[in-house]
């Protein structure tokens, strides 16, 4: 049984492109399997966000037209009842202490474009998890929250490591269009991250050491397979 410390965007509106306010949030499907698949292993989850702020579910990851399934989304809308007093009562970033988790997993949703990307406290949690060897796990713009992380010499933790990460394909065709404010795959390329991207909107997983990352919601599943075969290591 290892601790892992999932961190979720506090953030429930997005700026785009145009000025115009976007509802978001976490996206339930990536929150949700996540947690499901690590607490079936054994594992337990502690819940952070920027200020100890309830996280928001983006109101598309809930739309039957968006998921495709009613049934898809009364499912995921059960599990987070389920853990409703989690979602209610997450640490707040200034509080962690990261070297009690063996891991640190960072679901999407355009949230983490808003403050994740910025925070500086998560920066500095990330290049301390990052240099201890902590398992770090973003997927779909997850990754974004890896833009925070800072060296003490001013550099990019996370330059020069293999990342998967929602494509630009994926952003302009299905995500938010031309009225993306900026695109994360770019922003992580911009910075020396090495992208790997497979199919669109296919499960694809890439493993760099400590650092499992995910393309989309399609590879939540595999992303939590993959960290917990590591922890097992």
């Amino acid at each position: 049984m290892s601790q892992i410390l999932m961190i979720v965007t506090a953030a429930d509106s997005l700026t785009l492109k145009d000025g115009s306010p976007h509802p978001t949030g976490f996206w339930a499907e990536e929150l949700v399997v996540a947690h499901r698949d690590l607490l079936a292993a054994g594992h337990d989850i502690t819940l952070a966000s920027p200020g100890g702020v309830r996280p928001t579910v983006d109101p598309g990851s809930l739309s039957a037209e968006v998921v495709g399934d009613q049934s898809r989304v009364d499912e995921l809308a059960d599990y987070l009842a389920s853990i409703d007093d989690e979602l209610a009562h997450p640490l707040s970033l200034d509080t962690v202490d990261v070297s009690l988790y063996r891991a640190i997993v960072l679901p999407g949703g355009h949230g983490p474009m808003a403050d994740l990307a910025i925070d500086t406290t998560l920066g500095m949690l990330l290049s301390e998890a990052n240099a201890a060897g902590t398992l770090i796990a973003p997927f779909c713009h997850g990754p974004a929250a890896l833009l925070s992380a800072t060296d003490p010499d001013g550099h990019f933790s996370f330059a020069g490591r293999r990342i998967a990460v929602f494509t630009d394909e994926e952003e302009l065709a299905g995500g938010l269009g031309e009225n993306t404010p900026w695109l994360v795959a770019d922003a992580l390329a911009g910075r020396g991250a090495i992208l790997e991207s497979g199919a669109a909107w296919s499960s694809h997983v890439v493993r760099d050491g400590n650092l499992i990352s995910g393309q989309n919601p399609q590879s939540s599943a595999a992303v939590a397979t993959e960290l917990i075969r590591a922890l097992d290591e």
